[in-house]
């Protein structure tokens, strides 16, 4: 499948995320599964559908160095083709994190766009898909995970943006409504979005005191394993 960069693609090469002093949109949810408190945001992806994002973050974390971040995504089986999100609010230079559903399985990738062309696999970025909190029911698909080397990229000037873990950060999420074209692949590729959204997320508000020890708790035995789930 080729790659086509469409215009609300090109709006988000030139959006320079910020944080700090935004207002934010997001909410405060307590998973009672997991027992992670995540700041949460629900992207419509059409009409009458969304996608939630939901981060949780050690507390305190380095305001000046990367910090693992806990990613949990709840869409619903009837979402086809695939979502991204971008850690930095931009299609360029920083993270994207990249998923869609194979036979009733999320398939996740980190992906790193230098250029105007499809996001290649990203090494600097990696995925731990925890036993609780990943499952599917009759109504939705969700997965959670522990993402090292989200929170803090390099531009191409080489210029370092970390993620303010105790205020307001701008992301970003794109929605393409076709399939990948290998879509048992995490390294497959895939076609220009549909539809994106901005917003702004309170991380000040995932903040979790006992992060290390949940994530032991929950980590498990992943129930999705395999290397799609380490890119």
């Amino acid at each position: 499948m080729r790659w086509t960069l469409g215009t609300a693609w090109r709006r988000l090469l030139t959006f320079c995320p910020a944080s700090g002093s935004l207002a934010a949109d997001s909410s405060v949810y307590h998973d009672a599964e997991t027992g992670f408190t995540f700041s949460q945001f629900a992207a419509a992806y059409v009409l009458t559908s969304t996608v939630t994002f939901r981060l949780a973050l050690p507390s305190p974390a380095p305001t000046n160095a990367s910090y693992d971040a806990v990613l949990q995504v709840v869409a619903p089986i009837s979402l086809t083709g695939w979502v991204g999100l971008a850690w930095g609010g931009t299609m360029l230079n920083n993270p994207l994190t990249v998923f869609w559903e194979n036979n009733n399985t999320p398939v996740i990738s980190t992906r790193f766009a230098t250029t105007r062309s499809l996001p290649p696999v990203y090494s600097g970025a990696t995925l731990q898909v925890f036993k609780t909190g990943t499952h599917v029911n009759s109504t939705h698909w969700q997965f959670t995970a522990k993402c090292t080397g989200c929170t803090a990229f390099t531009s191409s000037s080489g210029s370092k943006t970390v993620l303010n873990p105790t205020g307001v950060n701008r992301l970003a999420f794109a929605y393409g409504s076709a399939k990948p074209s290998t879509p048992s692949s995490s390294s497959s590729s895939f076609g220009v979005h549909d539809v994106y959204a901005y917003w702004n997320h309170d991380f000040s508000a995932a903040g979790n005191t006992a992060f290390s020890s949940l994530v032991a708790k929950n980590l498990g035995t992943a129930v999705l394993s395999g290397p799609k789930y380490s890119h």
